[in-house]
């Protein structure tokens, strides 16, 4: 693993002069705060958000230039429309949207809502977009994936039997970090200069901690979002760490402090099980399954 030697803040940033930045969930916490530091830098920022009104409330506080796409990633249909109403590159796709801890819900398609919003989603959406992809995916992933079992349910991964918030939660994001594993084996093997990497933000305090469907969950979140969390700012500098720094790819940076919970952006470790080839082959194809999204640059199959 290769250390940040220095503080490496926003003030770092490269000039991102005439490149594209599409950041999935960026009318809120540290989606905003990414938008926000790339449009200060430069790039044209479009913020692909559930909701148009409440993205062109966010933008309009970002000083640079910025648009707004409306995206359900709970709705494939609206995935694949918004894929298909794309014209021109894409610099940087950053998938940052997610839920976490919710109660038992499911998508549109019928998919458990945090495996179908957090990975199934981001998984079509960047299959969909990569021909127009020339830089780089970043895709969040978060220390949670350490946690419950430490596997993806394949027999049952809507979790249809014994569902459990921090298990699905837990889940998608080891589904994340899969997902860019492959993401990158396959890029290699099609010979694309497109980059895989992964990042997670610590312990930031953001509006994501108050929707656990477990009220002593949210109130160990709320103590955590005072006594130990970074701010969003914090929180969003893993993710312009690796959509802008020379990282090799299927790279995973998080903050650089004790527990990864806070501090400067380095390279981070991850859990075996995030490291598994034959796991991420696996949950590539059963996505591909359940999307009817494929790879979209011919190579790369097992």
């Amino acid at each position: 693993m290769t250390e940040n030697p220095g503080k490496w803040n926003v003030s770092d940033l490269p000039d991102l002069s005439g490149r594209t930045a599409v950041i999935t969930g960026a009318n809120s916490g540290i989606g905003f705060r990414a938008a926000q530091a790339l449009a200060g830098a430069g790039a044209h920022v479009v913020f692909a958000v559930r909701d148009p009104e409440r993205g062109r409330a966010a933008a309009a506080k970002v000083s640079g230039s910025t648009e707004v796409r409306r995206l359900d990633l709970a709705d494939l249909a609206s995935v694949r429309a918004f894929a298909d109403g794309w014209q021109g590159p894409i610099d940087l796709l950053i998938n940052n949207a997610g839920v976490m801890m919710l109660p038992e819900r499911r998508t549109e398609d019928g998919f458990e809502m945090q495996f179908g919003t957090n990975h199934l989603g981001h998984f079509a959406l960047t299959n969909l977009l990569l021909p127009h992809v020339t830089d780089r995916v970043v895709t969040l992933a978060s220390n949670a994936h350490r946690m419950g079992d430490r596997r993806i349910n394949f027999d049952d991964v809507n979790l249809t039997h014994g569902y459990n918030p921090t298990r699905a939660y837990a889940q998608s994001k080891l589904a994340n970090l899969l997902f860019t594993l492959e993401l990158q084996r396959r890029l290699t093997e099609a010979g694309s200069p497109v980059r895989a990497l992964s990042a997670h933000p610590g312990w930031a305090a953001t509006n994501l901690q108050s929707h656990s469907a477990n009220p002593v969950v949210r109130l160990v979140m709320g103590l955590g979002n005072v006594l130990v969390a970074q701010d969003d700012k914090g929180g969003a500098l893993p993710t312009l760490y690796a959509a802008t720094q020379d990282l090799p790819g299927a790279s995973y940076t998080g903050p650089g402090g004790l527990g990864e919970w806070r501090g400067a952006p380095t390279l981070v470790g991850r859990d075996r099980a995030a490291s598994d080839p034959a796991a991420a082959r696996r949950l590539w194809t059963l996505s591909e399954e359940l999307t009817g999204v494929t790879w979209a640059l011919g190579v790369g199959a097992v």
